[in-house]
């Protein structure tokens, strides 16, 4: 699955630099995340590192974009060729 940013969210800036894939970006009302983009940190770390900086605890599961983990790894080196 990636993982989504909920009406929670206080826009503090801190989930938008730790991603490794730019998959979240500032929306018109609160931060995004694109489920093209995210790998929940597959590839690059053991957590997502968006949660872990998360002071509001924000950021589940998409339950609309369920991946696999074989699913994220390929995510990730897709988008490594990629150049992403």
């Amino acid at each position: 699955m990636s993982l989504f940013i909920t009406d929670e969210c206080i826009n503090c800036d801190v989930c938008e630099p730790e991603c490794p894939n730019s998959a979240i970006t500032q929306g018109e009302e609160i931060y995004e995340i694109d489920p093209a983009l995210c790998t929940e940190c597959v590839g690059h770390f053991d957590t997502p590192q968006c949660v872990e900086v998360c002071p509001v605890d924000c950021i589940p599961k998409d339950p609309d974009h369920e991946e696999t983990q074989q699913q994220l790894q390929a995510k990730y080196e897709m988008l490594m060729a990629a150049g992403k």
